[in-house]
């Protein structure tokens, strides 16, 4: 059909994440050796135009912190003409190494901020 597959669109979202974090001075790896993992609890993506092969697409993210364990990243995926082609959002829990709820380090609100 000559457009990108919709499930994609989730594994975008998660390259928006893990450049976020990255830019904001904190990267997966270190947040795993730190303790802390971030497992996606809930995603919601909302389809508004079709990306096609070779579409140039930005993925805009933002993150807010919903409470003391929980983290939510909102995602816009723009083509190179500016019109929006897909939505969404990811809900994130902190984990520790046991697999238990914890709280976001307090560089987290830092970020956030």
């Amino acid at each position: 059909m000559g457009v990108v597959y919709y499930s994609n669109y989730l594994v975008w979202f998660e390259v928006g994440r893990t450049e976020w974090l990255r830019e904001t001075g904190w990267s997966y790896r270190e947040m795993e050796v730190e303790g802390i993992a971030l497992p996606v609890i809930e995603a919601h993506c909302e389809y508004r135009q079709p990306a096609r092969y070779d579409d140039d697409i930005e993925i805009r993210t933002r993150a807010s912190l919903l409470t003391p364990v929980r983290l939510r990243f909102d995602y816009e995926v723009v083509r190179s003409d500016q019109s929006r082609v897909a939505s969404g959002y990811t809900v994130h829990a902190a984990l520790d190494t046991t697999g238990r709820p914890c709280r976001l380090p307090a560089r987290v609100a830092g970020m956030l901020a």
